[in-house]
């Protein structure tokens, strides 16, 4: 008597998708988090262990201010905002070659300032001055065409970036120290201040979808303030007027850390994804207090706002950032794993190790080569772990069909 019922064996599972460049190149997110990532990575490397393959003519501790503010935590900042400009406006500001030639202006760049001679370092001037401007055209072009007016702002923050970079640039140029250290700080605070826009609006919503039942007001007046705020010390700080740039800078970071605290921080502990952009957001505050302390003429290192403001602050926010967002927009389930959770620990570590070697004390050598150690091993993680996913289509992109049930017909005997 011939089975009552069969059930095919369900379909095996698709193979793994091979990677793709038009996937690769979909949006500004892929290639240039795994940029900035790696060249983070490299480049704490090469200043901690082999300085003296830094050639170019900016080089020493200049290339190490620059590459970290404008050759890492301003590129994942493009690359957040060419993606997050695709879903403001519903079109995509850069993708395919276009994007590609971006990213390439971004490699000449880091490759030119490490190669001796001002040539190079023109070359390198050039084409990093390039990804900026283009970077900024590309969103102001989606901005303007959809007439998205809530953001109009933000592709002139990223012109200010760019420009603080090549008034940076001009001072190492003309070897004006004195320019050179005010222009660096006036693109930090540029920097900050774009991240405290983006932090507002992200940090909330990915709260309250992170944890069920969590309301937690959007501080949207507030942060108006704090934007005309953090304007107001950037355009003291330039107009050689410290003082004044420092009560600016102080509310800023007052504001933030006011909505740090109404954000209900220890709702989120048990959430990796969200308490590492908590744990980045409230030493942003912290770091502009402290920027605000030496402006006003404090007794604080020079070297402290830069290293709390850019290591504890925007460095911990960018973990969190590049895995958050690059799940989302990846078609990945909203869940760390056990290297993730790691990378963030690592990553923190590496803040709190960097920190303690500014002391003046017999170990700070120690602490540094400790600090930078957490710091690769951070990054290697979220390469190792993200490099995979974003050079494949989404995980979401083919679906495999169900498994077929067929009713067999019963024969009678």
């Amino acid at each position: 008597m011939p089975p009552l019922l069969t059930i095919d064996e369900p379909a095996p599972p698709p193979a793994r998708p091979r990677p793709q460049w038009r996937a690769f190149t979909e949006m500004g997110f892929r290639p240039l988090y795994l940029a900035g990532c790696f060249w983070a990575l490299i480049s704490v490397w090469l200043w901690v262990h082999a300085p003296a393959r830094i050639t170019g003519v900016l080089g020493g501790m200049f290339w190490h201010a620059h590459e970290m503010l404008w050759g890492f935590v301003a590129t994942i900042a493009v690359g957040f905002l060419l993606t997050a400009g695709a879903n403001w406006t519903g079109k995509n500001p850069l993708r395919g070659n276009a994007l590609a030639v971006l990213c390439l202006l971004w490699i000449v760049a880091r490759a030119a300032y490490l190669t001796p001679g001002r040539p190079a370092f023109l070359v390198a001037v050039a084409a990093d001055l390039g990804f900026f401007l283009w970077g900024a055209a590309a969103l102001g072009r989606a901005v303007w065409i959809t007439r998205n007016q809530r953001n109009y702002g933000v592709p002139f923050l990223m012109l200010g970036l760019g420009a603080t970079n090549g008034l940076y640039l001009w001072a190492v140029y003309q070897g004006d120290y004195l320019a050179l250290m005010r222009y660096f700080n006036a693109g930090l605070l540029c920097m900050a201040v774009l991240t405290l826009l983006i932090a507002r609006r992200v940090i909330p919503f990915f709260a309250k979808r992170g944890v069920p039942g969590l309301e937690i007001p959007p501080h949207t007046r507030s942060g108006h303030w704090q934007l005309g705020a953090g304007v107001i010390a950037i355009a003291c700080l330039l107009a050689g007027q410290p003082r004044i740039a420092a009560l600016a800078l102080a509310a800023t970071g007052v504001i933030a850390l006011t909505q740090w605290v109404a954000w209900k921080p220890w709702a989120v502990r048990r959430v990796p994804l969200l308490w590492i952009l908590y744990a980045g957001y409230g030493s942003l505050g912290v770091g502009l207090l402290v920027g605000a302390a030496q402006l006003g003429g404090y007794i604080i290192r020079p070297a402290w706002p830069a290293h709390v403001i850019g290591v504890a602050g925007f460095s911990v926010l960018i973990l969190g950032m590049v895995t958050r967002t690059a799940l989302g927009h990846l078609g990945r389930p909203l869940k760390t794993d056990r290297s993730m959770v790691l990378s963030y620990a690592l990553m923190i570590l590496a803040a709190v190790l960097r920190l303690a070697a500014l002391l003046p004390t017999a170990a700070t050598m120690g602490l540094l080569h400790a600090s930078a150690t957490a710091w690769v091993l951070a990054l290697a993680l979220y390469l190792w772990r993200f490099f995979p996913m974003m050079i494949r289509p989404r995980a979401d992109a083919a679906k495999p069909a169900a498994p077929v049930m067929r009713v067999m017909s019963v024969k009678r005997t």
